[in-house]
Formats: structure tokens, C-alpha cells, sequence
């Protein structure tokens, strides 16, 4: 039996559950869940808000934790191997998307969260093929959210093929933004930090942000006119996209990683004009992933996280809740 943290019902708390997993097939890895990090797509999930989730609810897809067990199909792999599991936790391997590899935008994926128990329990499966390795120089206690967050946060810079010395802006400094901005830093390029309020603005710049602009001041945004390469929008709120799309040089992006509720435009003749264009992204590839970590260890960027244990699950997520976190949260067996 597996022992988790289940919600019952939409907005309801987490409670002592237990599920019989079945048997371990083939291609599945078996994970000894030693920290999770909590999401706001765990959040989402838990109150319906996407009206797909099935209860009782075992949420968790930032997963740490030493492999258990292995199906006899599994390779490379190892019983004791640090691994971490993130929103996938299968792809069929044979679709078109899977075989051009695009594996995280595979037509018929799993997902660790949905309509099966994800990692806020001692254990948790997934093919093999989702289950990454943690290289030796990251720290394991702090590496969960970067299965989502990070790999998140990431996917823009290879999505459009961002130099060192192009201009990127950041819009929101919280558990997706920090992380952006630690990315495009290392990256070598000039970093802007759009936040409502100025209270973010030196924490903004020790993680590496060259600017900050307060985007309810009219006079700072005027002034970002033409300037960046690409514009990452972390937020789920509706913003003035007008204002940011003039913020892009020719042939700039505005790309969203927040499911922001509205990205539509008043006047799109900025955006032919300049040969703009909006985009969006969902987390990246197994590959991707894989470099997404050997980037942060090379460059020493950890997310900056809360840690719970695992039995305070609750507790955790009123912070989240109240929307008071920095920036992550992780819950610890």
C-alpha cells in the first residue's frame, strides 16, 4: 500500500490516505518520495478550477526521490538513483509529436496529477522515461520545483532561440519569474523585471535582474518601447498586452507560461507592423529537462523554496493559498 495526502473534495483539505498501486509494469519506475515541491497547479487541481479532477485527489508533480523499484523493462536506471518527476509522467512514445521529439506535447500523455496519485505521499510511479536524473551538483532537498517551474521557466529561451546580450523581460517575480529571471541572467542577457509594486525590486536584482520597472507606472513602461527580444509573462492575471507588445523590438516575442485569462488586443497593428508575435509553452521535452538541470548546476541557480514536512501538507497550502510564498514551496518526508 502507498500512503498519500488525498482531498476529498474541491477546496477541501488533505487527509491520511492509502492505495493499493497494483502491479509494477514493465516500463514503470517505482520512487521513494523524499521531498515534493507544492505548485499552483496543485492548488488549481485541487479546487477544479480546470474541471478535470478526479477525487479523491493525490496532488504532487515536483517530485524527488530515490528509485525503489524497477520494471524489467526499465534501462540505464538504477535501484537508490536520485530522480526527480515533473507534470509528465508518461508519453506514448510513438505519436508524431513523441517521434519528432516533442514529448510534451504527446497527444496521448499521462500526467502525474491527473486522473491518477501524484507525489504527496511516501511513493510514486511513472515511466521510466519521465523519471531524470539529479545530477551530483544540485541540491536534492531544493530541486523539485524545477520539474515544473524550472523546466517552465526555461522553455522559452530554447523555444526561440535567445542569445547571449538579447534583451528579456520578466513579467512577475514569483515562483515562475524568479526562476526566468535566474535563467536569463545566465543566459548573458540584458534582464528586465516588470513587477506591480517596487517592493521586489532589489530582490529582483540580486538574482540578477539589470532593471525593474513598477508596470503600473505609465512612465516607465512609454519608456521599454522597442526594446526586448522576448517578453516572458509569468502571471495568471489579464494584463495590458498592448503596452507589453509595444515594449518588443522587431520581431520580438511575448510568450506566456501564466494562464493568463485573457491575450487578447485591442489593435494588432503594432504586432504586424513589427513582425511581433505571441506565443506559449507548456513545460519542455525529457531532453530538454535534462538540460535544464545541467544548466542550473553549472550556474549554481536553486529555486528559492519553503520547506514543510510532509504531515503539514495543510499548512502549506493556505500559504499558497494567500498567495504569501517565497517563492516555492516543498513538503519533506
Amino acid at each position: 500500500m502507498f500512503h498519500a495526502y488525498a482531498a476529498e473534495e474541491a477546496e477541501g483539505d488533505f487527509k491520511s490516505f492509502e492505495y493499493d498501486p497494483g502491479e509494477l509494469q514493465p516500463r514503470q519506475v517505482e520512487i521513494d518520495v523524499s521531498s515534493c515541491g507544492i505548485c499552483h497547479s496543485d492548488l488549481s487541481m485541487r479546487d477544479n478550477d480546470w474541471h478535470m479532477t478526479q477525487y479523491p485527489f493525490v496532488g504532487g508533480h515536483e517530485v524527488v526521490g530515490k528509485i525503489a523499484a524497477l520494471g524489467h523493462q526499465v534501462p540505464e536506471l538504477e535501484v537508490g538513483q536520485t530522480v526527480g518527476l515533473g507534470w509528465y509522467s508518461k508519453s506514448c512514445t510513438h505519436c508524431m509529436q513523441c517521434l519528432s521529439g516533442a514529448s510534451n506535447r504527446c497527444v496521448n500523455s499521462e500526467q502525474t496529477i491527473v486522473g491518477r496519485h501524484g507525489g504527496f505521499g511516501d511513493k510514486v510511479r511513472c515511466d521510466w522515461t519521465w523519471a531524470t536524473p539529479i545530477p551530483d551538483g544540485l541540491d536534492a532537498d531544493k530541486a523539485g520545483p524545477l520539474f515544473c517551474g524550472g523546466i517552465t521557466a526555461f522553455t522559452p529561451f530554447l523555444q526561440h532561440n535567445i542569445r547571449p546580450l538579447d534583451r528579456v523581460g520578466v513579467i512577475g517575480i514569483g515562483g515562475l519569474g524568479h526562476l526566468a529571471v535566474m535563467f536569463a541572467d545566465k543566459w548573458g542577457c540584458e534582464v528586465t523585471a516588470f513587477s506591480t509594486t517596487a517592493d521586489k525590486e532589489q530582490e529582483a536584482r540580486d538574482m540578477g535582474a539589470d532593471d525593474f520597472v513598477v508596470s503600473r507606472d505609465e512612465d516607465q513602461m512609454k519608456k521599454q518601447a522597442g526594446r526586448f527580444d522576448l517578453i516572458i509573462n509569468t502571471t495568471n492575471v489579464k494584463l495590458p498586452w498592448g503596452q507589453y507588445v509595444e515594449a518588443l523590438a522587431p520581431g520580438g516575442v511575448l510568450h506566456s507560461i501564466g494562464v493568463a485569462p485573457d491575450f487578447g488586443l485591442e489593435n494588432t497593428f503594432p504586432l504586424i507592423a513589427g513582425q511581433k508575435s505571441l506565443s506559449g509553452s507548456p513545460l519542455g521535452t525529457i531532453a530538454d529537462t535534462r538540460k535544464m538541470l545541467d544548466f542550473c548546476s553549472r550556474h549554481g541557480i536553486e529555486p528559492i523554496t519553503e520547506t514543510y514536512a510532509m504531515a503539514d501538507i495543510n499548512d502549506a497550502f493556505e500559504k499558497l493559498h494567500t498567495g504569501s510564498p517565497r517563492y516555492r514551496l516543498v513538503l519533506k518526508n
